[in-house]
């Protein structure tokens, strides 16, 4: 044994067992687990009925509750059995804030769990409005397996005058409202409002409605109109004369000429304190920020008696990502620990619980008859989380789940990396474009916006190596103090016309995976002025596969209908950004996920990577990540395979020893900096690192052997998924024209099929 992590290996059992003994479970796997989930209209798998049972003893005593399970383990249905099982038959209000895209599934899968409920959307709180859409509150039923809109109409005006007695009175059963989290916070339009003095001293000056005197701001001078030229509200704080009460003043209001409405979040949340007794929030890492979506986290556990968050990436890397979620979710917690809420507050958080690297510099200069030295401070935070932070807010307010947990019978999961090596003219072209953008890097050290135009702009040019203008950056002037234009380099534009490496290499993969009877899915994140997504769907659709792109025109709730649609259609591979799908979705019908590119974000990566492994799928799931060698896109490919061994340990499900290999990048942007301009990591590849990844999931979780291939006479096999079409060469009318023909790559090894389970209806339906 050469490392702590070693000896935890070979001693884990033991330790365990000894921590079980001194910290018993409030849920343990010999403890029975609510009779009452026997009522449930599906049945519970034992790991599920656990967690649910868990929850729910904890929540008897506490306020909040976490959820942290992954993609398709089934947190919609274990956060409504923990509801089912408080209720005890008691008629309860449930609200339900996710996002918008999936409120109809919430629905959906709401009513085939809990028995006699009736579920509510809430869609705003407006006058007017467009009569063909729905408005208000809506009652939802299902009608052919799909939530519609039916049964009672009303406002939560109308519920706020009920009341709770007399809503229980004509409602005795379980109702949950859902509302989307990006809908729910959209409020007023409003505007400045103040006059202008007609009379007195302040005569053609502003002047306060409320009390008719001027307005003045912090440095007591008067303000003017030109002041309320901005898009900031501005406000007062009055005291009525003889030592009379101090009231806020807004100089603010609705703007009548636009859309009359209130957010329904904020009308909850100001006058319905306590109306519900239960309250869920999905996506819990997406309300992490400050931000009104976050806010909203905040307004659920005022309006609600008890309070359930879900998410299936608790956090991206860095200990204060956690921050505002306990603040909203624990404030009496945070406040005893001296925690005070804000930028002060998070930094004290992430120095306590986190990493943080200080950097001072130190400079001689000349004073008027002396030397001196002038000394800066610089503190970063970086990527890491003491397992103190686990042990004091995790442990015990918090259920993990995995998949591996759920079923046994899951199937084979696998992520690998495609490296390519880049053409000969694109390599010259690379290679010149980094080193014009180290040397500009080298000379404007810590320039940040620097730093991302060119890293992005080394991210990009491999994949879309023409349409490239001239560079231009801004830097501060130490002798004018104004910032100056200069130019960093001017891209070589290649042909568009030619089929580069990397698409060489993805139409092949893809082309076998077709073969073997399964769909694609290709992720890629540039999808603006130049568009990698058009070129894709351009050079798959030349070599005759059927391909789709989602773009972000389509409305979220509207995008699983789009996949229905292509499915019926014949499509073979969809292309979009992973943002897209990144919640909600569940891609059954596409077992191969490409990264095309991967983006900064690793809550995305995770979310996207699990679209397509979840309960109900039945064949093994491949993620691919396609990179050039040797470039920034393998670099960045790396650095997302570090923070993923931080994240997952945070969450219970690795060893740790990804944290040391971390320890010397800040956030992934200056950690690519950093290699660029020093080239430091040298030797070190992608693949490496996700191959670590991948040993890691072996030690916790073996998996399911792969059966022999079967011979090459045998016909390939045929995936049961809808309208499945074998690609036909159609001729293009439009596109690209190829000046080369893709070499044939090393053909892979058929993977033999795993079914999810031997049952057709053992829980499989839960996320159809």
């Amino acid at each position: 044994m050469e490392t702590t992590f070693d000896y935890l290996r070979q001693f884990g059992p033991a330790l365990a067992e000894r921590i079980l003994e001194t910290y018993p479970p409030l849920q343990s796997t010999r403890d029975p687990v609510a009779p009452s989930l026997a009522s449930l209209l599906r049945k519970a798998l034992p790991a599920q009925a656990l967690a649910i049972t868990g929850t729910a003893k904890y929540l008897r005593k506490a306020k909040a509750a976490r959820i942290v399970a992954e993609c398709g383990a089934g947190k919609t249905f274990m956060a409504l059995g923990t509801i089912h099982v408080l209720a005890e038959g008691r008629p309860t209000a449930t609200l339900v804030m996710c996002p918008s895209h999936i409120t109809h599934k919430w629905a959906r899968e709401t009513l085939l769990t809990i028995p006699r409920a009736r579920t509510f959307l809430i869609e705003d709180m407006r006058n007017g409005g467009d009569p063909s859409r729905p408005h208000g509150i809506c009652e939802v039923k299902l009608s052919k397996g799909r939530a519609v809109y039916e049964g009672k109409r009303f406002t939560l005006s109308e519920m706020r005058r009920m009341g709770r007695q007399e809503w229980r009175r004509r409602f005795p059963g379980p109702t949950f409202f859902i509302t989307g989290k990006d809908k729910g916070k959209l409020g007023y339009f409003w505007e400045h409002v103040y006059l202008k003095a007609k009379s007195g001293p302040n005569l053609g000056g502003v002047v306060n409605p409320d009390s008719g005197i001027a307005i003045l701001d912090s440095k007591m001078q008067k303000l003017t109109a030109l002041d309320f030229s901005d898009k900031l509200k501005v406000s007062e704080a009055l005291t009525a004369p003889s030592g009379g009460t101090t009231r806020f003043s807004a100089l603010w209001q609705a703007d009548r000429e636009r859309i009359q409405r209130m957010a329904p979040i904020e009308f909850i949340g100001r006058y319905m304190r306590g109306w519900f007794d239960f309250a869920i929030a999905d996506e819990l890492h997406q309300l992490a920020g400050d931000t009104a979506q976050g806010n909203g986290l905040g307004v659920l556990g005022r309006a609600a008696q008890r309070l359930i968050a879900l998410t299936g990436t608790l956090m991206g890397g860095y200990a204060d990502d956690l921050f505002n979620i306990f603040y909203r979710m624990e404030p009496r917690v945070m406040v005893r620990d001296g925690f005070a809420y804000g930028g002060q507050g998070r930094r004290d958080f992430q120095e306590q619980y986190g990493v943080l690297e200080t950097i001072e510099r130190v400079e001689e200069a000349d004073n008027a008859c002396s030397r001196a030295t002038k000394k800066t401070v610089r503190v970063l935070r970086k990527p890491g989380a003491s397992p103190l932070l686990f042990g004091k807010f995790l442990m015990t307010t918090t259920a993990f789940l995995s998949l591996e947990d759920i079923s046994d019978n899951l199937p084979r999961y696998d992520e690998s990396v495609i490296s390519v090596d880049m053409d000969d003219a694109l390599q010259q072209a690379y290679e010149q474009l980094e080193e014009d953008i180290r040397s500009a890097m080298k000379a404007q050290r810590g320039n940040k916006s620097l730093m991302s135009i060119l890293l992005n702009t080394l991210l990009l040019y491999p994949d879309h190596p023409y349409d490239f203008k001239e560079i231009w950056a801004r830097a501060l002037d130490p002798q004018t103090k104004e910032y100056v234009k200069f130019l960093v380099t001017e891209p070589e534009n290649l042909t568009r016309e030619a089929l580069y490496a990397k698409e060489r290499a993805l139409i092949s993969d893809v082309k076998e995976e077709l073969r073997q009877g399964r769909r694609c899915q290709v992720y890629a994140t540039y999808t603006g002025e130049k568009d990698v997504t058009l070129r894709l769907e351009t050079v798959l659709r030349q070599e005759g596969i059927r391909v789709a792109v989602l773009r972000s025109s389509v409305p979220t709730d509207k995008r699983e209908d789009w996949y229905e649609r292509q499915l019926k259609a014949g499509v073979e591979v969809v292309i979009c950004h992973p943002k897209l799908v990144e919640t909600g979705l569940d891609l059954l019908a596409f077992p191969t996920l490409y990264f095309y590119e991967t983006g900064y974000s690793l809550h995305t990566l995770r979310q996207a990577s699990r679209r397509s492994w979840r309960i109900g799928q039945r064949f093994p799931v491949r993620v691919k990540f396609v990179t050039y060698s040797g470039t920034m896109q393998e670099t960045c490919l790396r650095l997302m395979g570090k923070k993923m061994l931080v994240a997952l340990m945070m969450e219970g499900k690795f060893s740790g020893e990804g944290l040391q290999a971390l320890d010397t990048d800040e956030d992934l942007m200056s950690a690519m900096a950093r290699e660029l301009v020093e080239k430091a990591g040298v030797g070190e590849s992608a693949d490496a690192v996700w191959r670590e990844l991948d040993q890691e999931r072996e030690k916790i979780q073996p998996r399911p052997g792969v059966e022999d291939p079967e011979p090459e006479e045998e016909p390939a096999p045929i995936l049961d998924l809808p309208a499945m079409l074998t690609p036909q060469s159609v001729p293009t009318t439009f596109g690209i024209h190829l000046t080369e023909p893709a070499p044939p790559l090393k053909k892979r090894k058929k993977a033999a099929l795993w079914p999810t389970a031997k049952e057709a209806n053992a829980q499989l339906s839960l996320f159809d």
